[in-house]
């Protein structure tokens, strides 16, 4: 299990342990996280399940493909450290990675 800390747009956090495996949205799902809808249910077909990844923690990440990239378009107010939460595999390495959520998704 992989600690995963989730943020909203107002600060309040919560710590979660994920299974590595599971992307940060299931663990969001699992664990009633307010602020990923993930309408799609993970198949990259949205852009709800909208986070921003702490800065620290990019060059830790796989990088977006193309199709992430485009989608992240679509979303509410996107940054250089957006992603969807789908797309991030919780694995050992992520141990303590931090996400937000915007203050609402698209």
């Amino acid at each position: 299990m992989t600690k995963i800390i989730y943020k909203d747009s107002q600060g309040n956090s919560k710590t979660l342990e994920v299974e590595n495996g599971l992307s940060v949205m299931e663990g969001a799902l699992q664990n009633d996280v307010p602020g990923i809808d993930a309408d799609c249910g993970g198949s990259m077909a949205c852009a709800t399940c909208h986070v921003y990844v702490e800065e620290k923690w990019l060059n830790k990440l796989p990088k977006a493909e193309e199709a992430e990239v485009d989608m992240i378009d679509m979303a509410y107010e996107p940054k250089k450290n957006s992603r969807l939460s789908c797309q991030l595999i919780v694995s050992d390495e992520l141990d303590g990675l931090i996400i937000t959520t915007p203050a609402k998704q698209s």
